[in-house]
């Protein structure tokens, strides 16, 4: 990169002609994982001080091109990943027709007691046993989201068990001929909460799109699901197909 001079006398504010610039040079120029020169030495190629360079810096970061990666340095992001939620969403069939390998990994599987909340959505009484799932979703190493899933435990005998983390929605179609229809998806942007900034390893004042779900028994339509899904914002984009 060649020395950039910025101009002090168009009224425009120094960093976010920075932003400006660095924004061309990394589509033009940068592929996704690539590392941007340290901060000094971007300071320095643009005649400021660091709290400037860092302010342009961080404007990249929030618009979802770059990721700050503590000890690390500043890195170029992929392009969002364009995922679909229908009434027949399933994580891993969406991400293989993207061509993405994903992987799921379980943090906690329990019986406990329906809250309000969650009978409400089950159709359930309070204080029923559900089954909580808690998941962790990835695809080529970047962590996407993390989901809360509450499963009526009468209607799947032992489910606790016999699931490994493969699809859930495909373990419950195999292994009990339940297949899942998605009737309601409630999108909110909120900042992370609990472990979900450290799960999805993203700082803490950044938002994650949280995606409140019911799917049913296709055969019934009975509410079998409620699913409480946090994605990285920076790292999804979410198309809503009727």
């Amino acid at each position: 990169m060649s020395l950039y001079a910025v101009s002090r006398d168009n009224g425009e504010l120094l960093y976010v002609q920075i932003a400006r610039q660095l924004e061309q040079e990394v589509t033009t120029g940068y592929g996704p994982g690539d590392c941007l020169p340290a901060e000094g030495l971007l300071a320095v190629r643009f005649g400021v001080n660091r709290h400037t360079l860092r302010r342009a810096i961080d404007e990249l970061v929030e618009a979802g091109l770059l990721e700050r990666r503590h000890g690390l340095g500043v890195f170029v992001l992929d392009s969002q990943i364009d995922y679909q939620i229908g009434t027949g969403t399933r994580f891993t069939e969406n991400l293989a027709a993207l061509g993405m390998q994903s992987e799921n990994r379980i943090l906690c599987l329990q019986t406990l007691s329906a809250t309000e909340r969650v009978a409400q959505r089950l159709t359930l009484n309070i204080g029923d046993r559900v089954f909580w799932i808690e998941t962790l979703r990835t695809a080529s190493d970047w962590q996407l989201c993390v989901i809360s899933h509450f499963i009526p435990a009468n209607r799947f005998p032992d489910l606790d068990s016999r699931y490994s983390g493969e699809s859930l929605h495909q373990f419950l179609a195999v292994n009990y001929g339940c297949k899942l229809k998605r009737t309601e998806s409630l999108v909110t942007a909120v900042l992370p909460q609990g472990d979900d900034a450290k799960l999805l390893g993203m700082p803490q004042n950044r938002p994650v799109l949280r995606v409140k779900s019911v799917n049913v028994d296709e055969r019934d339509g009975t509410p079998v699901e409620y699913a409480i899904t946090r994605f990285r914002a920076d790292r999804i984009q979410l198309r809503i197909n009727p």
